[in-house]
């Protein structure tokens, strides 16, 4: 689990924050935030490229990497009023991904224990099946709860014959009881999939899925007010895991499987900012970002400033502020 620096492209950090190696802890004692990379993209079942999505999110950015970055809304700059080290990618051989998921598993419940808020930069969503296990190893067992952005449930049995990949995380999750099917909630599910047998199997495990069409009709807010008592229940922690394909393709067209109709980049930054404000949120990856396949880089953008809206909340709750207390503030 040892440094080896970005896997695609020279070695730099999110947005210049100080580097850490998981094989020497002193690097990292006493950090707010971890950030590691998953650059892996062998769990795809369509378009590839999520392996040079690390790299991206860490450097899209039109402002110097000078490890601050002053939140207009908030008030706050995570970079700064927090303790945030990148430890750059884990050695994720693309030839390998059940070693490779193992790998990440290992090294987010070697972060949890130290109690930091650990982020993950996809990779394709494979990873998830991970690096909440890790987690949940080290906090118990189904003691974490899941809010989880896409556009596709996750919810396969198999795909294309194999166990692991991008579409089957989410049932391994629920299966290995690493968390509760009650406590697993979705956002954003549109489209074609899953067929009849899957949505039988969801629901069963009680599963909750907020589909593109309810959000629309309800509004985003509703729906997480309706959905922050079912995650805290019994629950110790929440894990955020954003598919950046819960958007629509207009607004990042630079994923593996775009699936027209989904949410604007606001609303899910207004829901991240949410999330990580009122609830217990111990962890969070971002994935399927494809830099191939983005359009002036403004898929990247928007992951970057899923990661910066994450923290910037986080750092505004440390220091006491609430949801409530992030309106107006420029009539201050």
């Amino acid at each position: 689990m040892a440094n080896h620096g970005n896997m695609y492209g020279p070695a730099f950090t999110f947005l210049g924050v100080e580097s850490c190696d998981l094989e020497i802890p002193s690097t990292y004692e006493g950090a707010d935030v971890v950030i590691l990379g998953a650059p892996i993209d062998s769990g795809t079942s369509f378009r590839s490229g999520a392996k040079f999505g690390p790299q991206a999110i860490r450097g899209t950015d039109y402002l110097p990497h000078d490890a601050q970055r002053p939140h207009m809304a908030l008030r706050a700059d995570a970079l700064m009023e927090l303790k945030v080290v990148d430890a750059g990618d884990l050695m994720m051989p693309p030839h390998d991904l059940a070693s490779s998921l193992k790998v990440l598993a290992d090294a987010t419940e070697k972060l949890s224990h130290t109690g930091a808020f650990i982020v993950v930069l996809g990779g394709d969503h494979s990873i998830a099946s991970a690096d909440v296990a890790g987690i949940a190893r080290h906090r118990g067992m189904g003691r974490i709860s899941m809010v989880h952005f896409d556009a596709h449930a996750d919810t396969g049995d198999s795909q294309f014959g194999s166990l692991i990949g991008h579409g089957t995380p989410m049932r391994q999750l629920i299966d290995s009881g690493a968390v509760r099917g009650d406590r697993f909630l979705q956002l954003g599910l549109r489209g074609y999939w899953p067929d009849s047998p899957t949505l039988d199997w969801m629901r069963d495990q009680g599963m909750r899925s907020y589909e593109m069409t309810e959000i629309h009709h309800r509004g985003l807010t509703a729906v997480l007010d309706e959905s922050f008592d079912i995650l805290t229940n019994e629950c110790d922690g929440v894990f955020l895991s954003v598919d950046i394909d819960v958007v629509d393709p207009g607004m990042a067209p630079g994923t593996g499987t775009p699936e027209p109709g989904g949410m604007t980049s606001r609303e899910l930054l207004e829901a991240v900012r949410r999330i990580c404000l009122e609830l217990p949120v111990v962890g969070m990856d971002i994935v399927e970002v494809s830099p191939p396949f983005d359009s002036s880089d403004i898929t990247a953008m928007l992951a970057n400033r899923v990661v910066l809206e994450a923290l910037s909340a986080i750092a505004l709750k440390k220091r006491g502020g609430t949801y409530s207390t992030t309106r107006n503030l420029l009539d201050r």
